[in-house]
């Protein structure tokens, strides 16, 4: 069932969340097993994020170093189908302009949707860790709205190299990122609006927030979505702060800003199992805001660990 019917049908707020693919050489199993509790709360989609090769340099007995492309966590295709199958919710694979042709782009829709998914996620993605800047590949995209581009022609029966009457039409439900604190490339909330807007304009049908700590930021992105003439579901994705290490970690990472308030209870703690409990509250308290004010989904970055986001959604659902 695509995303958007899912939101249209529900009487109440639900409950989502995102997860990682295992590193390469890890079981499944595990993954699999760690999220079967977060299924109490009936989500009616979960993400698999998407990984772009990385680049490490290998030192030959000569001295020389070779630079060599692997990617850490394979698999997302075949987690969406495992999700499917075990647990009976949809999957939603995120796509990445980054890394990938628009040929290697086609090949994976055309798999997802031999596998029943419905439903994907749009995005450009990050630059490699080893380069300053976002560089598309040759005969792959720039911009996460040429993606969405790409898969409205699949939807619509056109492919890369075929466009004959016959042609299937896939049927994907498209999502894209908002930025409630801008997307760190921007140089205003304006300015990023204009892109956003032109992602849904070209068919993206919901879009995904980037985490947030103050939910005053996510209300005043919404109130500017709409004035900017967007109408399609905002959903707000949550991360709970776990470690002393993302104090510091996730806003530079991912450029935002930590309300007073929590940084001052952050502060009084000494340990990773303080800042753990300091973030599980922080998080129960977003959360009722939030469903308060009838946000359409409350989605959760687990980073696939399963058991600080079950203890949230025990309390607000």
């Amino acid at each position: 069932m695509k995303i958007t019917d899912h939101l249209k049908n529900a009487n109440s707020t639900l409950f989502s969340f995102e997860i990682l693919p295992p590193l390469k050489g890890q079981s499944l199993k595990e993954l699999l097993e760690g999220i079967a509790p977060l299924m109490e709360f009936k989500p009616p989609f979960v993400d698999v994020t998407y990984h772009r090769e990385e680049f490490i340099y290998k030192k030959h007995p000569n001295g020389l170093l070779e630079k060599v492309s692997t990617k850490k966590r394979p698999g997302t295709v075949g987690i969406c189908a495992a999700i499917m199958n075990r647990f009976h919710v949809d999957a939603v694979p995120h796509l990445l302009c980054g890394g990938f042709t628009k040929e290697e782009t086609e090949n994976a829709l055309i798999d997802l949707n031999f596998i029943g998914v419905d439903n994907v996620l749009a995005l450009r993605g990050d630059a490699p860790k080893t380069e300053g800047r976002f560089i598309a590949e040759p005969e792959g995209h720039s911009f996460a709205s040429e993606l969405v581009e790409q898969i409205v022609r699949m939807n619509n029966g056109r492919y890369l190299h075929e466009e004959t009457e016959n042609s299937y039409h896939t049927d994907f439900c498209i999502g894209v990122a908002g930025y409630p604190e801008k997307h760190f490339e921007a140089p205003s909330m304006k300015f990023d609006l204009k892109y956003l807007k032109e992602k849904v304009d070209k068919g993206a049908e919901y879009i995904v927030t980037q985490m947030f700590f103050d939910n005053q930021k996510y209300f005043e992105f919404v109130d500017k979505v709409r004035q900017a003439g967007i109408t399609v579901p905002i959903i707000p994705g949550i991360k709970p702060i776990a470690t002393m290490g993302q104090i510091t970690n996730l806003p530079r990472t991912f450029f935002l800003d930590l309300p007073d308030e929590l940084t001052d209870e952050l502060e009084k703690c000494k340990t990773n199992a303080d800042v753990k409990a300091v973030g599980i509250e922080w998080s129960i308290k977003q959360c009722r805001e939030l469903i308060d004010a009838n946000v359409p989904s409350l989605h959760f970055y687990t980073m696939s660990k399963a058991d600080t986001t079950y203890k949230i959604a025990k309390e607000v659902f």
